[in-house]
């Protein structure tokens, strides 16, 4: 959803800079798109013993994600990823089935879907924080939405923009574009797993068009 559907990352990235600092945790934005995709808890748990020597508690993570949260909707509305609504499109038009695999749980950004992508996503065919016990880099979430779709791991593709993401539907088997819209190198990308980089989301919905057309 984050850097694939959504241009949101960016505001992400300077909400968890702000809160990390104003509670003694070390992560800079840069950092931030490292641990993308996983879920709050992970990601307040790896801060919090690389700088507090611990897991954080409960309810340690329940303020601090509150927080970040409450800055994050403070924000003007993140726009949507160009080029997004073309694959959508596209593969609508292919009939396949569109699942929404991601590591958030924000209700803000999750009913934003069906105002900006409407009759694409239905709530049984999501996975969100919510869904899973493991978030990415395991396999977990992935494994999940095949589940949730009906379908094997060989007949789907995951479009990714995030390394952990990456790693994650790789782990569950699956061929995975990934689309490099964020900061970080194409090459972390590679070394994560994907199958093929696109340098946008514009760039892969017109080879997909491309793909779609010749198959059909």
């Amino acid at each position: 959803m984050d850097g694939v559907l959504f241009d949101s990352m960016p505001y992400h990235a300077r909400c968890w800079e702000q809160v990390c600092a104003e509670e003694g945790l070390d992560l800079t934005a840069t950092e931030a798109y490292l641990h993308e995709g996983r879920t709050a808890k992970g990601t307040i748990d790896l801060l919090a013993r690389r700088c507090w020597g611990r897991d954080a508690t409960a309810e340690e993570v329940e303020r601090l994600y509150a927080k970040k949260c409450s800055l994050f909707n403070a924000l003007p509305e993140a726009p949507k990823m160009t080029g997004a609504d073309e694959v959508l499109a596209a593969a609508k038009r292919a009939g396949l089935i569109i699942t929404l695999v991601t590591g958030s749980g924000q209700k803000s950004l999750l009913e934003r879907l069906n105002r900006a992508y409407p009759d694409c996503f239905e709530r049984e065919r999501m996975v969100t924080s919510d869904d899973v016990t493991h978030g990415k880099p395991h396999p977990e979430p992935y494994l999940t939405g095949l589940s949730k779709s009906g379908v094997e791991a060989s007949e789907a593709i995951v479009v990714e923009n995030a390394p952990l993401g990456v790693q994650a539907a790789v782990s569950a088997g699956i061929f995975t574009v990934a689309v490099n819209t964020g900061p970080l190198p194409e090459s972390a990308l590679r070394e994560a797993g994907a199958d093929v980089v696109f340098p946008s989301m514009k760039a892969f919905a017109a080879y997909f068009n491309n793909v779609l057309v010749r198959k059909s």
